[in-house]
């Protein structure tokens, strides 16, 4: 394992870098290709990583997270996003249409179960994909868990999050004439999706701005975004929550733990993290038997957080002794 003299850096706690063994376009349907890597082990344990969002992409730092000798370490860019194509498309992009995309993933890779690992959206999915394909999912690792509710949703977008930093929240619903701002995701839609590209691009990156500046606790301010990643991330994260993320209901990941009975799982969640609170982990972790909550003091929602990024690593490095548990 890497070991730096900085330990307040999430780097300290990870794996060295490491490069794919493979890479591939798989085209998955509806027009859709999305990209697939695989590092580590070829015959190892394989776990997959769902990344945050919608729209994030996958980061060199998502593989880093595993020891790359016992793992078979399997990345995506979902659709619409990364270096997926048609990229920044909400056409057939639904969580429905993801869960298809990972087993299509899951079956061309010719792998039978694999552990599940996903953060903030990708929790999201990774608890969606196993309530749909329970025998698929050997263990979930959820980090800053958000089940895509109107409550978590009115929190981060209703103005909850900006009691907290009224200046932030100010820049970000500002923007937005006062007689739209009771509905701030339908607001920032019309101008995500009008066809002006400049307009888009200049309500994306305030999107992309006010989520970023709460993801640490350390953090408030950091680099714009690139326009391409700021377009992809704004529109799909709002095409998903304008849609209730394509769930039959509100509440539905909560009100479904029945469908994944006997999968077993882990929950990293930041203390206080101002995206996705710890109240949505805490009832998760009440309705699972199968979990282990972890609740990590002084962390914000990021993976880069010091404190999140060690603890994943040792619930990564603890899984490795229960692979016969696991079926592996």
């Amino acid at each position: 394992m890497a070991h730096s003299p900085d330990r307040n850096s999430a780097a300290a706690h990870l794996y060295p870098p490491i490069e794919p063994f493979a890479r591939q376009m798989l085209e998955v349907g509806d027009g859709h290709s999305v990209y697939v890597e695989q590092c580590g082990a070829p015959d190892g344990v394989p776990v997959v990583v769902l990344h945050g969002g919608p729209g994030g992409g996958t980061s060199p730092m998502m593989r880093r997270f595993f020891d790359p000798a016992h793992y078979r370490i399997i990345l995506f860019d979902q659709r619409g996003c990364g270096r997926s194509r048609p990229h920044a498309s909400v056409e057939a992009n639904t969580t429905a249409h993801l869960i298809r995309d990972i087993e299509a993933i899951r079956t061309d890779l010719g792998i039978d179960r694999w552990i599940v690992f996903g953060g903030s959206w990708g929790a999201t999915l990774a608890l969606a994909y196993a309530q749909a394909h329970p025998g698929r999912a050997a263990y979930l690792v959820l980090r800053g868990v958000f089940t895509g509710t109107k409550a978590e949703l009115d929190w981060f977008y209703g103005g909850g999050a900006g009691r907290f930093y009224p200046a932030l929240w100010d820049r970000f619903a500002s923007a937005i004439p006062a007689d739209e701002q009771g509905d701030l995701i339908g607001a920032y839609a019309k101008r995500l999706f009008s066809g002006v590209f400049a307009q888009e691009s200049r309500y994306a990156r305030l999107w992309v701005e006010w989520e970023n500046a709460l993801a640490s606790v350390t953090q408030r301010a950091g680099q714009e975004a690139p326009i391409d990643y700021a377009r992809a991330f704004a529109k799909l994260e709002n095409h998903y929550f304008r849609h209730g993320c394509f769930f039959e209901r509100d509440g539905h990941l909560l009100q479904s733990m029945g469908l994944m009975d006997g999968v077993r799982g882990a929950i990293v969640q930041g203390q206080f993290d101002m995206i996705c609170p710890p109240v949505t982990a805490y009832r998760l972790h009440a309705v699972w038997p199968g979990s282990r909550m972890n609740l990590v003091p002084m962390a914000g929602h990021a993976l880069s957080e010091p404190g999140i990024a060690s603890v994943l690593v040792r619930v990564m490095d603890r899984l490795r002794h229960e692979a016969r548990a696991l079926g592996f």
